[in-house]
């Protein structure tokens, strides 16, 4: 049985989610993710993984409309599982539906609308009159409006959970490839070039709803301390503000299986997230990916994160630098306290948060819904 996964952007960093979840699937089923391509490459984290890619190219409207046959197409799937609520996922899973009846399967791990109402009122009719974009508030509005004609849901956050019902699936990471003495910690502190500095790592895209400012400005305090910042594009403008502090060293995209290679040389993860309308619904990956390696972790109290943290990390208030650096700073100079808050964060990662959890939830889910739909597998 062969699942298709809908992405609707392959080459932005919500394409995270769809590998996820097709490297979930894949042991049991034929998986590959689909989607329009709206830059000229795949995702760079995702790009050379394990996880096969079809894109078409993107474009606005109304030209983007004769992509939407072949969109549909690549959609060939037994079983129809799209990524994100949006146009260009979801929306294409219910044109390729039409086209074929099988099961479709919605997965939400954000409140889409959130990003765009952030800015206030002059900013939200901006983003309202953004009418050529295929993903614009406008689309993505309707999307959400058509969620109920999805035959099941996966919901990544209680947020999400109490906004849209459907089964919690929150972002997972392999334990079992991911366990920390599998990597050298020696070597990869070596390969940064951070000798005996005491390094603090943010990992991933560096979006200012991810406090990336509050967490250079905190960390600039903390004495033989380095901030890593992994994941920031280098010729990024925010990248480049950053980069002029002595104490920061910009890291661009790596592979996504390459970053068990740079966490381990951590040794303290910030998790800054700000409490906004983008991250009301969110749970960041990079938790998961800290828990995994048994890595120290700071993290802000939002969303889900003081549930998944509770008793295996250390929480701040949002935006608020000056109790970020106090946290930093203890853990950093308490290293047998925070290996410890490691191991408590890694066991409840493979009890809670591992690819096991999920793919209990995940394979009946698919099996039952290709039953209805009197799709089995091996066909």
């Amino acid at each position: 049985m062969k699942v298709s996964v809908l992405a609707f952007d392959l080459s932005d960093n919500a394409t995270g989610r769809a590998d996820l979840l097709a490297r979930l699937l894949a042991p049991r089923y034929e998986v590959e993710v689909v989607g329009p391509r709206f830059a000229d490459e795949i995702w760079r984290p995702t790009r050379d993984g394990a996880v096969r890619y079809r894109a078409v190219p993107g474009a606005r409207w109304p030209s983007f409309a004769s992509s939407l046959p072949a969109l549909a197409r690549l959609a060939d799937g037994d079983v129809l599982l799209a990524s994100k609520p949006r146009p260009t996922s979801f929306g294409v899973a219910l044109l390729a539906r039409r086209q074929r009846r099988r099961p479709l399967l919605l997965d939400i791990d954000d409140w889409e609308l959130g990003f765009f109402y952030r800015g206030g009122f002059w900013g939200r009719v901006g983003r309202l009159l953004n009418l050529s974009n295929p993903n614009a508030l406008p689309w993505t509005w309707l999307a959400e409006r058509l969620i109920s004609r999805a035959d099941a849901l996966t919901v990544a956050s209680r947020f999400l959970a109490d906004r849209f019902p459907g089964v919690l699936v929150p972002h997972v990471r392999d334990t079992d490839a991911w366990a920390p003495e599998r990597f050298d910690r020696a070597a990869a502190r070596a390969r940064l070039g951070v000798g005996e500095a005491r390094v603090v790592m943010f990992l991933g895209t560096p979006r200012g709803h991810k406090g990336v400012d509050d967490l250079v400005e905190a960390t600039a305090g903390l004495d033989g301390a380095r901030l890593l910042l992994v994941g920031a594009a280098a010729d990024s403008a925010a990248a480049r503000r950053w980069g002029g502090h002595e104490h920061v060293t910009i890291v661009g995209e790596i592979a996504f299986d390459d970053v068990p290679r740079y966490l381990i040389a951590a040794d303290v993860v910030a998790v800054p997230q700000r409490a906004t309308t983008d991250t009301i619904g969110q749970v960041p990956a990079k938790l998961f990916d800290a828990m995994a390696l048994g890595r120290p972790i700071v993290s802000t109290a939002v969303s889900m994160i003081p549930e998944i943290l509770e008793g295996c990390g250390v929480l701040v208030p949002p935006q608020n630098p000056i109790a970020l650096r106090a946290a930093l700073g203890r853990l950093l100079d308490d290293p047998a306290g925070a290996a410890e808050l490691g191991r408590r964060a890694r066991q409840r990662c493979a009890e809670r948060y591992s690819f096991t959890a999920a793919r209990a939830l995940l394979f009946p889910l698919i099996d039952d819904l290709a039953s209805r739909f009197g799709v089995t597998r091996g066909t």
